[in-house]
């Protein structure tokens, strides 16, 4: 919300200077974001009369201009602009003048002609220009004269951060209301004179759909002449407010949202055809709005029609063909409510947003429609002519205001400091609250002479949609009071320091795990393209967003796989040739929820997972060649198995009938923690590396932090002072038996002397490529190394054979295992 200091101060008698005026509106929780003026700084810009103009005599496009700058002053500038003309007032930067940026002039040669001065853009001096090339000026102003002073440009202009709640600020008046709230100003209300009729016309309007419109008035204004200019003092104040100046009957329009808050439309009577329905749109319709975009409209959608179709998408911006131009004649101006749920998300569904839109979605007054028809009305005929009909105006279906109760004893509770029946009863009549107060005698006294008791039943006003529970009177009372008057105390409670569990691993604990171990953290957007959720999870049942931020990220992501492939995808865009990167954040899935053992609801689960990704070398670039290798499989399930240390962690091959889909099917594997199931690790397939054109396919790992954030606290064991024995078992397998699935035999064998087995390493694995050695060619060996050691003495082969004899009698029953 923008506006100008001098427009506010017209509606309001506040004696504070600018920098008061912007701290008090802050305090009260409506945020200046920007104090700043019209124009960026600049000096020793005059009013220049253009007196003579001829060709540059090297330069087709450069003109010789003698300018006066001052009586008796007349100065030869070299001049590029296409609408120099002689007798023409345009800015003037003379030398030893500053202009936006620090840029400073001084005389010159252009193409070997003198040239003292510079003649400006309004683009130079960082203020709105409707013309290509020089700024024209009012011929009024005096030769010589400051134009800094002269435009205006040393006002200040406040920019105001709302909040979605504070509807009733999003005009000056509703501004101007705050101001006088807070510093007990009079206000000067605009007038709202109602303008007689002339003529009898009007037109007809049916509202089908009372839920999308409570409230629609409108009147026929004929005979207006929209070709004269819009006054200067309205063009400077859209301006200040961030609108250019289109024509006269928009300019109005647009005014009156930005004094009052009030969106409406004007309609161009002679390209209405028949009579205006309100309804809601219906399936196939379409629609070119102003700024000639065409919707295809939903039946959510509502839309204002004449016998041809929708000609304006209701609240959000009016249709194309019904436009006002220079040659508009004839009007319709309406001005409606329409309900904020009916209005909210539909202008995004478009990907843009309109000033009216903004305003209703959060709630526009539905009690001083007739009013401001009447200011737009006395608008329009003070500046472009014309005769009005009589005001149709139809109340269908308003808002039903509750009364809000708020209770004094509960208020100076939340607020933290006592207040007295008077400042409460002061604060609501400031703000124009309708109000009762109970628990008071005739006198204006307590009962019992204490005011906790007291109650106060408030009637929000139309304009309040943000007046809903008791809080939202609290808030209003320690706003108007002053969160400067709050007193200071320190806090009264005893601060203790709670010890963190020792077993329990946070997620910034887990991040500085991964990042020692050389990954570098990303934070990607949560929202997805739907074919990463297709090709990286096989998801084709995403949650998906109403409003998207953008029409690709239109789903939740239930993988981190695809955020950390994009990453890469970047990346490698920008010549990086080793990346290691993962994320901690949550992932959305459906989930379908039972209530009351009947009842199947759809409901949403978010969980927090680790994903990771490396590329590129397995160490970073050095000397010795025969080092710089690329990383693999193994590489990454090592950091996996560091991550996961003190943990009981096993890695599974995938089911050949259910392999992951965007992992490659021999390199990928899931990683068990305790035997459950906390995610995966493998090489990307080479169908997605190919598809998104990765030279080299990254190996990306996925964790449930679930498996992460526990730990098993380490207990003490003493260490065994007896020697260990070193035995090594080479087994031949079939092909399709994993290493993994031997061990796990191995290790699972019953036995009451199994504590003494400390380790099982696989150190050898042989393939033959041709019969012979004692091995056929779908077979293989798999050699591990057995450490053992007793706790109380020297182990003896005696004590060994029988265990690794059960050992060996396991490998061979669960794996077809032969010694060999």
């Amino acid at each position: 919300m923008q506006f100008t200091e001098s427009w506010l101060k017209s509606l309001v008698n506040t004696p504070l200077n600018t920098q008061e005026l912007g701290d008090k509106l802050t305090m009260a929780g409506l945020e200046v974001e920007e104090l700043e003026p019209l124009a960026p700084e600049f000096s020793g810009v005059v009013v220049g009369l253009v007196v003579k103009k001829d060709r540059h005599p090297d330069a087709d496009r450069l003109s010789v201009c003698q300018v006066q700058v001052a009586e008796g002053d007349v100065r030869q500038i070299v001049c590029g602009a296409p609408n120099v003309a002689e007798g023409l007032k345009v800015p003037c930067a003379l030398p030893g003048a500053e202009l936006p940026g620090g840029f400073k002039i001084k005389p010159t040669k252009m193409r070997g002609v003198e040239s003292g001065g510079m003649l400006c853009s309004g683009k130079e001096l960082g203020v709105p220009s409707d013309v290509d090339g020089l700024h024209i000026l009012n011929d009024e102003f005096p030769v010589g004269g400051n134009v800094r002073e002269l435009l205006g440009l040393n006002e200040m202009k406040f920019t105001l951060k709302m909040t979605p709640n504070r509807a009733d600020c999003l005009s000056v008046w509703g501004v101007a209301r705050e101001v006088a709230a807070l510093t007990g100003a009079s206000l000067n209300a605009p007038s709202f004179a109602p303008v007689a009729a002339s003529i009898n016309d009007t037109l007809k309007v049916t509202v089908e759909n009372t839920d999308l419109c409570g409230r629609f008035a409108g009147r026929v204004i004929r005979g207006v002449n929209n070709t004269v200019k819009t006054p200067q003092w309205m063009v400077d104040r859209l301006e200040g407010a961030g609108q250019r100046s289109l024509n006269t009957l928009v300019d109005i329009s647009n005014y009156v949202m930005l004094e009052l808050g009030r969106p409406s439309h004007v309609f161009d009577l002679d390209k209405v055809q028949g009579d205006l329905t309100v309804r809601w749109a219906r399936e196939g319709e379409k629609l070119k709005l102003l700024n000639d975009m065409e919707v295809s409209l939903k039946p959510h959608m509502g839309v204002i029609c004449d016998a041809n179709g929708p000609e304006a998408l209701a609240g959000i911006m009016g249709g194309d063909h019904t436009a006002v131009n220079e040659g508009t004649a004839n009007i319709f101006v309406e001005a409606a409510f329409w309900h904020p749920d009916a209005i909210v998300g539909r202008a995004r569904e478009f990907n843009f947003s309109s000033d009216a839109s903004h305003r209703f979605e959060r709630g526009v007054d539905f009690q001083t429609i007739p009013e401001h028809l009447e200011r737009i009305t006395a608008l329009i005929i003070e500046i472009c002519g014309g005769q009005a009909g009589p005001v149709v105006d139809q109340v269908l279906n308003l808002p039903a205001r509750k009364p809000v109760t708020l209770r004094h004893a509960r208020a100076e509770m939340v607020i933290g400091m006592p207040f007295t029946v008077d400042q409460v009863k002061d604060v609501f009549a400031k703000l124009g609250f309708q109000f009762t107060v109970e628990g008071q005698n005739a006198d204006g006294q307590t009962a019992d002479g204490q005011a906790a008791g007291t109650r106060y039943v408030v009637n929000p006003p139309s304009y309040r949609f943000d007046i809903q529970i008791e809080e939202d009177l609290i808030e209003e009372v320690i706003r108007v009071v002053g969160y400067d008057n709050l007193p200071l105390r320190a806090p009264m409670g005893k601060l203790k320091m709670l010890p963190a569990p020792e077993g329990k691993v946070s997620r910034h604990a887990i991040r500085r795990q991964v990042a020692a171990l050389g990954y570098q953290e990303v934070v990607s957007y949560s929202f997805t393209p739907e074919q990463w959720e297709a090709d990286f999870n096989s998801n084709t049942n995403p949650v998906r967003l109403l409003n998207p931020i953008a029409s690709h990220l239109s789903v939740m992501r239930s993988t981190l796989i695809g955020s950390l492939t994009g990453v890469l995808k970047h990346n490698l865009g920008h010549r990086v040739d080793r990346l290691r990167v993962f994320e901690v954040a949550r992932v959305f899935e459906r989930d379908e929820k039972v209530q009351d053992g009947a009842q199947t609801v759809a409901g949403f689960k978010q969980t927090w997972k680790l994903g990771g990704l490396a590329f590129g070398l397995a160490d970073q670039l050095q000397w010795a060649a025969n080092n710089n290798r690329s990383l693999d499989f193994f590489d990454v399930k090592g950091d996996v198995e560091q991550l996961l240390h003190g943990r009981k962690v096993d890695f599974e091959r995938f089911d050949a009938a259910n392999p992951h889909p965007a992992l490659h099917p021999g390199r990928s594997a899931r990683v068990l923690v305790n035997r459950q199931v906390i995610g995966f690790i493998g090489e990307l397939h080479p169908k997605l590396a190919q598809e998104y054109d990765l030279p080299v396919a990254p190996i990306v790992f996925e964790l449930l932090l679930d498996g992460l954030n526990t730990r098993k606290l380490p207990a003490f064991k003493e260490v065994s002072r007896q020697p260990v024995v070193v035995r090594d078992l080479a087994f031949v397998v079939d092909q399709n038996i994993a290493a993994a699935q031997l061990k796990k035999a191995l290790l699972e064998v019953k036995d009451d002397n199994l504590g003494w087995l400390k380790s099982v390493i696989l150190f050898d694995e042989f393939v033959p490529k041709e019969e012979g050695k004692g091995l056929n060619l779908n077979e293989k060996s798999l050699a591990f190394r057995l450490t053992l050691q007793g706790s109380d003495r020297s182990l003896t082969d005696a004590d060994i054979e029988p265990l690794l004899t059960k050992m060996i009698e396991q490998a061979g029953q669960r794996c077809s295992a032969r010694l060999r």
